[in-house]
Order: structure tokens, then sequence, then C-alpha cells
């Protein structure tokens, strides 16, 4: 897989804006892709260097519309820690 098909969108939160002072983003990434590829990924894409990267899987939650129902897609979120002194600019924005 290449870099830009591992990381699919950053994720916009209150909540990772929050991390971003600890140096961690987070995004959502291949269901399919492990650590040492989304470092690679990240790395890659960024120009940046990646200390930890921690992963988990969201469960879709079930939905109705009217009387039919289904559930949302589950997806895979990545936590990227950074290097002291690393940044990306595309979250700095705030």
């Amino acid at each position: 897989m290449e870099a830009r098909d591992i990381i699919i969108r950053p994720i916009i939160s209150e909540k990772s804006y929050d991390q971003i002072e600890q140096n961690r983003y987070t995004f959502q990434v291949d269901m399919r892709a492990t650590k040492p590829q989304i470092a690679r990924a990240v790395h890659e894409i960024f120009d940046v260097t990646v200390t930890a990267v921690n992963t988990m899987h969201v469960h879709g939650k079930p939905k109705r519309q009217g009387y039919a129902s289904g559930h949302r897609s589950n997806w895979k979120k990545a936590v990227i820690t950074l290097k002291e002194g690393d940044s990306i600019e595309f979250f700095e924005g705030k």
C-alpha cells in the first residue's frame, strides 16, 4: 500500500485538538494497515519523526431511517505521537 492509501483523513474533534499540545495527532487509517506501515506513511507524507503509534478499531453505531435499519461502517483510528519539536502544519490552523 502507498502512504496516501494508508492515511485516509485527519480526525478533527475537540479531543484530538487538545492532544496536539502533547504532540499527538489523530487520523483515520486503512483497516489493514499495521503500526509500522502507519508510521512510515506519516513520515513520508508530513516529513516528521514518529515516536509512537496507537491504533484502535471503532465499531459503527446502529442507525435507523424510518423503518429501515442498518449501521455505520467500522473504521480504524491511529493516534500518532511525534518527536518533540516536530508538528504537522495541517492541524496548526486552529
